[in-house]
């Protein structure tokens, strides 16, 4: 029989603000001690020497996750010219060195071709799977592997800044599955000069932005206190991208049951993925059908 995982049955999105030092699945963890949830999961992993957005869903959130996770990401980052390194950021070795250093207008004519629809080579030292291991985990025992190409949409890439010849800082928006450490890698093979990212910083994830954002501190201060549950946000706010319809009362009972439903009309098409609400709570995502709801996930608030 299997374990009950002890907490409270909480739901809502929290927005994290993440300090550099810490995993997404730190932050995670310090999350669901502090509110003392039942469950509780991440939209996005950050590296652990990235700040920025973190999206943490709690209890019925976390249903909506997916929808986060496919949504377009914006970052700001910096990347340092003239190297690599094993891990495509600051924390690898420097395996390659170049002098050369680009003009600014010689950056902003190679960055077309990091823009629509790419293909990208994740980092060696990545979460990506090979023959059921982590990569940075058979990267980390000296082992070089070829890992395939991904497809990636990238809606822009644009050079913000340049500080000093060394240094180059851009604007990046993406969808799903973006490593920006392959960006500045593959930049700085374009450009031959080599290069690797110092400084990331993500700064929304679809409609999560950094106005929402708390930080550690706060929710330490907080922490196990009534207090803390006034930083969460709806469970509804992880659905902001799909159409929303509303239920009936008998289609809300339905839909909750986990049936097709009666929604009123809407601006979707027969087939079109949606959510239903009823009485201002999310009841159910699923895809429309002939004035019905067929869900495919069904919440309990």
């Amino acid at each position: 029989m299997g374990r009950t995982r002890k907490g409270r049955d909480i739901s809502g999105w929290l927005v994290i603000d993440k300090p550099a030092g810490l995993t997404s699945t730190a932050v995670v963890n310090k999350i669901r001690w502090a509110f003392d949830a039942k469950k509780a999961g991440h939209a996005g992993t950050l590296d652990p020497d990235a700040t920025g957005i973190l999206p943490i869903a709690l209890g019925e959130a976390t249903k909506t996750i997916p929808f986060i996770t496919d949504a377009l990401k914006a970052y700001d980052f910096t990347i340092r010219l003239g190297q690599a390194t094993t891990t495509d950021d600051a924390e690898g070795t420097v395996i390659a060195t170049s002098d050369l250093r680009p003009e600014d207008d010689a950056i902003r004519a190679a960055l077309p071709e990091f823009v629509g629809n790419i293909t990208q080579v994740p980092p060696q030292f990545s979460a990506v799977k090979v023959d059921g291991e982590r990569a940075y985990d058979i990267a980390r025992s000296g082992e070089a592997m070829e890992l395939a190409a991904r497809d990636l949409y990238v809606e822009s890439l644009a050079l913000t800044a340049r500080s000093d010849p060394d240094h180059a800082t851009f604007n990046f928006v993406c969808g799903k599955g973006g490593y920006v450490r392959s960006i500045a890698r593959d930049l700085g093979g374009m450009l031959g000069c080599h290069a690797h990212v110092i400084r990331l910083r993500r700064l929304w994830v679809g409609g999560f932005d950094l106005d929402m954002a708390v930080t550690m501190d706060q929710i330490t201060a907080l922490a196990r206190t009534p207090d803390i549950d006034a930083l969460l946000r709806p469970v509804a706010l992880g659905l902001t991208d799909l159409p929303e319809l509303r239920a009936t009362d008998q289609g809300a009972a339905r839909l909750r049951n986990g049936n097709p439903g009666q929604v009123l009309p809407g601006s979707v098409e027969y087939g079109d993925l949606a959510w239903a609400s009823h009485n201002g709570q999310p009841v159910a995502v699923g895809r429309y059908r002939s004035g019905e709801l067929h869900p495919d996930r069904v919440f309990n608030l």
